[in-house]
């Protein structure tokens, strides 16, 4: 095992960039992308949501998530509209085209899911899902 294999940063790059890339290959068929896959999740976890949010949520940065949202907006998947609380707000909703491309994509994401934790027991999964989240958190110090 060299340097590079022990190294957590390369670690988690290869089978993030791994999973991505195929993903991203069966996405293009769908007109889609992981990036796309990603919004269309967070408003079906959550709709209406505001960009900074889907920014946080999504892990994009909000200059690319703003060029994104326009195309899946030229697209019929998403629209923007007024926030209710607040009318400078704008929020973002899924249409029923966003819907039924997120209902093509789920059994795939899933699928990635299943084969990516094969072999690992419902516990060492929920700790790794965990374990990620509180190192992607740690690297708020960073940021300061």
């Amino acid at each position: 095992m060299g340097p590079l294999d022990a190294y957590l940063p390369y670690l988690l790059n290869r089978a993030g960039a791994r999973i991505a890339s195929a993903f991203g290959e069966e996405m293009r068929p769908l007109g889609a992308s992981l990036q796309i896959w990603r919004v269309l999740a967070a408003l079906r976890e959550k709709d209406g949501r505001r960009m900074g949010d889907l920014s946080n949520t999504t892990a994009i940065e909000v200059s690319t998530l703003t060029r994104l949202v326009d195309n899946m907006e030229k697209g019929g998947l998403v629209a923007r509209r007024r926030d209710a609380g607040d009318a400078r707000a704008v929020a973002l909703h899924v249409t029923p085209a966003g819907r039924r491309l997120t209902k093509r994509i789920l059994p795939i994401a899933e699928r990635y899911e299943a084969v990516a934790l094969k072999g690992f027991t419902a516990s060492e999964a929920e700790l790794l899902k965990r374990a990620l989240q509180r190192l992607y958190d740690n690297m708020d110090e960073l940021e300061r």
